[in-house]
């Protein structure tokens, strides 16, 4: 009898990624949709990494973090859309226990370094207006070399340290994860082992992990806006605000979203909304994250009129 239990905890090989199956009639619409921003986010990323590496001009510390933010990107888009797109495309919405924690882990770990990237990016713009004249001295090359390493060593950690504590639960049915990706919440529902120290233990790592660097954007820019403040111009308002208004704005909408999916009521009424939430941060932030910075900073247009101009199409961008 205890065989038969064991067998049937383990039979499950495969979850189901509902994901938007209860719109038959817009798969195809919804495929060409996402592929037009699968495209449209790739190129934008890889042309600021582009950027990024060959203008001189953007060799500072700023522009160092905002070309790791688009890596990130990259790989945070990666790992979620051509997934979604095969399975508009083909209707299989199988994915395997392994494939489901691996794209668990490798999301995760992305979202939690994006959290510290972000952090870092706010306590960059906080020295450079709140102590100027100190920011070359403390931001100096080993200290944000050190403080990207860290953002993408402490994000991998906290995701393997729970991917570590989720590996021996068992799953024995239902097998169908209401979601367009793996998460954490839907997989620990799914299982029939005790989940209570897995549930706590999110809880901690979530607090650990995430929560420090929240707290240090939110207190950075407290600091930044109120030094915005006193300063005696208006002129000097608008150009200094500037120098971080992009970012403040990809901050917003990544820690909005992600509050309003986690806050909300669990309510089997606001299922659908929480998804087009988790789009917000999982596909639309990597999306408009490259129109911000380039439509809103004069450096990286600069920068992008002349490797524009270095492809003949000089021109055309001016009149643009």
């Amino acid at each position: 009898m205890a065989d038969r239990v064991r067998r049937n905890q383990t039979a499950i090989t495969e979850f189901i990624l509902l994901g938007f199956g209860d719109l038959p009639d817009l798969q195809i619409l919804l495929f060409l949709m996402f592929l037009v921003i699968y495209i449209t986010t790739m190129a934008g990323n890889i042309l600021i990494i582009a950027l990024v590496v060959t203008d001189q001009h953007l060799h500072t510390p700023m522009y160092f973090f905002l070309g790791n933010l688009s890596c990130l990107e990259t790989c945070y888009t990666s790992t979620i859309l051509p997934r979604m797109l095969a399975s508009f495309l083909t209707g299989d919405k199988t994915i395997s226990v392994s494939g489901c924690f691996t794209q668990f882990f490798i999301f995760g770990s992305l979202a939690c370094t994006e959290c510290y990237l972000l952090a870092a990016m706010s306590y960059d713009r906080y020295l450079a207006i709140c102590k100027p004249l100190h920011y070359s001295t403390l931001m100096n090359t080993r200290f944000y070399l050190q403080l990207a390493a860290g953002s993408w060593l402490n994000g991998s950690l906290a995701t393997a340290i729970f991917i570590l504590f989720m590996s021996p639960l068992t799953f024995c049915g239902p097998n169908e994860i209401d979601h367009f990706y793996c998460d954490s919440i839907p997989l620990i529902k799914l299982s029939c082992s005790d989940t209570h120290l897995i549930i706590l233990l999110d809880f901690i790592l979530a607090c650990v992990f995430t929560l420090p660097p929240f707290l240090l954007t939110l207190t950075s820019y407290v600091c930044v806006i109120a030094t915005i403040l006193r300063i005696p111009s208006t002129t000097g308002r608008q150009k200094a605000f500037s120098t971080c208004s992009s970012h403040l704005i990809v901050v917003t909408i990544f820690y909005g979203t992600i509050m309003i999916v986690y806050m909300l009521p669990k309510r089997e009424t606001l299922r659908d909304l929480k998804k087009v939430f988790s789009l917000c941060y999982t596909v639309l932030t990597p999306l408009v994250n490259p129109l911000i910075y380039s439509l809103r900073n004069r450096e990286v247009k600069e920068a992008l009129c002349k490797a524009v101009s270095k492809c003949g199409f000089h021109k055309n961008m001016q009149r643009f």
